[in-house]
C-alpha cells in the first residue's frame, strides 16, 4: 500500500512540526518513532514524549483506505532533508517495513506496531477555550522566556506561567534573580485559570508558532494545556507547584525615572560587556543629570567605560547589574524607547516600555 505520495517539500514540513520534541535516546524505543495513521486521504502524524503529543493532519496523497505504523522519525527527516524539494516521495509499506522511494534512491525502515505506541491520556476537564493571534502569543513568549529558569531546583521556575482572567492573558517568567511579564487582550472573557508551561514545551511553540494570520486556541485542565492552530493539536503536561506572586515583586513607586532610546542602550551595555569577567558578567551603572555612564572590568584589570545623553533629572545612583540580564530583556523587546525606574542602589529596577503597560522587566541589582 502507498501511504503517502507528495513532493519533499511537503512532506517535511508537516514531519518537522511534529518531529521537535522526540528525543534521540530514549527508554522507551517507539519513542523514538512518528505514529502515522491514515484514514483516506488525510494523513495524521503524532509524536510523543510521554510529556508533551503533538498531532498534525495533513493531505498527502497516497492510496485511498486505512493504515496505522510507526516508524523513526529522526531518520525520516535526516533522509527527506538530503532530497531535492520538488521531488516526488513515497512511502510504502510492505510486510514489517516502510520503504521511501525518491528519484532512484529506495530507503527500507523498520516500522513498529501503532497499538504499542504510548498516546497522552487527555484530561476530561478542560476549562474554556479561547484564542488569540498566533503572533500575538509568538510575541509574548519571546518577551518572557528568556528570562525562565534552566535546572532550578525549584522546578516551578523552569517554564512560564500563564494567567487568564477577564479579558487578559497575561505570562510571567523568573529565575529569581529577574522577571518578565507580558500580557495581551482577549476577545472574549475567561474565568480565571492559572497554569505553568515546562520549558521544553516553551520552546517547542515557539518553534512552531507561525507570524502568520490564524488564531491558536487554548484550553487548560488541572495538570494539562491543550493548543490547536494551523491543522495542529499540541497537549503537554504542566508544572506542579505555586509560582511565585510576581505582583509582590514588580516596584510600584520608584521615585526616579529615565527614558532613553533602546538601541542606543542596548549597544552600550554590549560594548562594555566584552570587559566584564566570565564570572559574574557584572556591569556598574552611574546614573546622574544629563549622563548615564556604564562601567565593567575584569580579573586582568582591563577597565570599558561608555557614556550615553540622558533626559534626567533625578537622584544620582550607581548600581550594579548582570549585563547579560539587561542585554537579553532590551533584545527580546522590539520598541524605540525604554523606560527605568529606580529607587537606589540596592533596590530592583523596573523595565518598562514608555505608554505601554503589558511589559515589565524587573531585574535585581548585584553588588561590585
Amino acid at each position: 500500500m502507498i501511504v503517502l505520495k507528495a513532493t519533499q517539500d511537503k512532506i517535511l514540513a508537516a514531519l518537522q512540526s511534529v518531529a521537535g520534541i522526540v528525543e534521540r535516546r530514549h527508554t522507551l524505543p517507539i519513542l523514538a518513532n512518528v505514529l502515522i495513521r491514515k484514514a483516506g486521504g488525510q494523513i495524521q502524524l503524532t509524536t510523543s514524549d510521554l510529556e508533551i503529543q503533538i498531532r498534525t493532519t495533513a493531505e498527502l496523497g497516497g492510496d485511498e483506505g486505512a493504515f496505522t505504523t510507526t516508524v523513526g522519525a529522526r531518520k525520516l527527516v535526516d533522509i527527506l532533508r538530503t532530497m531535492p524539494a520538488d521531488q516526488t516521495v513515497s512511502l510504502e509499506s510492505s510486510q514489517n517495513k516502510l520503504v521511501l522511494k525518491g528519484g532512484k534512491s529506495r530507503f527500507t525502515l523498520q516500522s513498529l506496531p501503532a497499538e504499542d505506541f504510548p498516546l497522552v491520556q487527555e484530561s476530561a476537564n478542560f476549562g474554556p477555550a479561547f484564542s488569540v493571534p498566533q503572533k500575538t502569543l509568538k510575541d509574548l513568549l519571546s518577551q518572557v522566556s528568556f528570562a525562565m529558569a534552566v535546572h532550578d531546583i525549584r522546578y516551578y521556575l523552569n517554564g512560564i506561567l500563564f494567567v487568564a482572567e477577564g479579558k487578559q492573558l497575561s505570562l510571567v517568567a523568573t529565575d529569581g534573580h529577574r522577571l518578565a511579564f507580558a500580557s495581551a487582550t482577549l476577545d472574549v472573557e475567561v474565568p480565571r485559570q492559572e497554569v505553568i508551561l515546562p520549558r521544553k514545551t516553551v520552546l517547542e511553540m515557539q518553534r512552531l508558532l507561525s507570524d502568520a494570520e490564524g488564531a491558536i486556541e487554548m484550553q487548560f485542565a488541572n495538570n494539562q494545556a491543550k493548543f490547536s492552530f494551523g491543522g495542529m493539536e499540541f497537549v503537554t503536561k504542566l508544572v506542579e507547584g505555586k509560582f511565585p506572586d510576581y505582583n509582590r515583586v514588580i516596584p510600584k513607586g520608584h521615585k526616579n525615572s529615565v527614558t532613553l532610546g533602546r538601541a542606543p542602550l542596548l549597544a552600550s551595555l554590549q560594548r562594555t560587556a566584552i570587559l566584564t569577567s566570565e564570572k559574574f558578567k557584572g556591569v556598574r551603572l552611574n546614573i546622574e543629570p544629563g549622563t548615564l555612564r556604564i562601567a565593567s572590568n575584569n580579573a586582568e584589570q582591563e577597565e570599558a567605560q561608555d557614556e550615553l545623553d540622558i533626559d534626567y533629572g533625578g537622584d544620582a545612583i550607581e548600581i550594579g547589574f548582570n549585563v547579560t540580564y539587561l542585554i537579553e530583556a532590551l533584545a527580546n523587546m522590539g520598541q524605540d524607547m525604554v523606560r527605568i525606574d529606580l529607587a537606589d542602589s540596592n533596590s530592583s529596577a523596573l523595565v518598562t516600555i514608555p505608554e505601554n503597560a503589558t511589559f515589565k522587566y524587573v531585574v535585581m541589582p548585584m553588588r561590585i
